[in-house]
């Protein structure tokens, strides 16, 4: 199994198209949406992670760009900026998927970021602003 979180960016002309339905029945790709922002008549964006075969994924990955929408991996958009990170742990209780954890020996903000699903919950409560999320 392949599992692949991306950034979608489409052109208004394919914010009506059934994208992730031709995804997951074309190409037997399961699709969660971790977030989106799509409006009628605009560039649309949706974060996504795809799960299936590595044939199926791969092929679906291509159908994308071969439309015309703009396909990004995940982790160019999400940074944990450790040279303004003062480990002061507070933005841990606030990631609901773990993503952000402290490792209790050194006591330092440590950042995986095959967990984040770019919810945000981290930005607010970081003093420092040692998260940076971009779209």
């Amino acid at each position: 199994m392949a599992k692949k979180k991306v950034i979608l960016t489409f052109p208004p002309s394919l914010v009506e198209e059934p994208i992730t339905y031709n995804l997951i029945k074309n190409y037997n790709c399961m699709i969660n949406i971790l977030k989106a922002t799509v409006r009628p008549k605009m560039e649309g964006r949706l974060v996504i992670e795809l799960n299936g075969s590595r044939e199926g994924v791969s092929q679906g990955l291509d159908y994308l760009k071969r439309i015309g929408v703009q396909v990004e991996p995940l982790a160019q958009e999400v940074r944990h900026l450790k040279e303004r990170c003062f480990h002061c742990t507070a933005c841990i209780p606030h990631c609901p998927t773990h993503a952000l954890s402290v490792d209790r020996e050194e006591m330092k903000v440590s950042f995986n970021q095959e967990r984040c699903i770019m919810c945000e919950a981290c930005l607010p409560v970081c003093a420092y602003k040692a998260m940076e999320i971009r779209f």
